[in-house]
């Protein structure tokens, strides 16, 4: 089951500092591209890795792809000692990036971000240019195809006079 809502919900409780990031930043600024899980990059400070390892424990994350008993503790100090976790959780594959590859991290994907109401909830969505920028840098073929999609909806935007 994958429920990306429900993720954002989760991580709302919490309080977690994020801003959604990869496909599912693409499909909020209207791509239609499917994607199988929740990017996100989050705030790498103390109360943050708190709030994020709460809302992980809510979620009952487990490391994607490592075997089922593999010791993992999930607390703040485990995930300040890393930077990108991969998750399976009750609600599906949740990536928290902390400093995605051509970016300064949280701090620097938030300040252009905006923030969308998914279905009640107030989403930090990483600008079209970011979302953009990070997927010209993962350079991966699925990336590539997603940022002629987002380019022509950049040029859409750019038309209408959107932000």
């Amino acid at each position: 089951m994958f429920d990306p809502i429900g993720l954002l919900e989760v991580l709302d409780r919490h309080r977690v500092r994020y801003v959604v990031i990869g496909g599912f930043a693409g499909r909020f600024w209207g791509s239609n591209s499917i994607t199988n899980d929740l990017d996100i990059c989050y705030a790498r400070d103390k109360k943050n890795f708190e709030a994020l390892a709460s809302a992980l424990r809510e979620l009952a994350a487990r490391l994607r792809g490592a075997p089922p008993d593999f010791p993992f503790l999930l607390d703040a100090k485990t995930l300040e000692a890393g930077d990108h976790f991969t998750f399976e959780t009750s609600l599906g594959p949740l990536d928290c990036l902390g400093t995605p590859l051509a970016s300064g991290g949280y701090r620097d994907l938030i300040q252009g971000s905006t923030t969308m109401n998914v279905e009640g909830v107030e989403v930090p969505v990483a600008s079209l240019e970011d979302v953009m920028r990070l997927k010209r840098a993962a350079g991966r073929p699925k990336d590539r195809a997603e940022l002629e999609i987002l380019a022509a909806l950049q040029e859409v935007r750019a038309r209408r006079g959107d932000r």
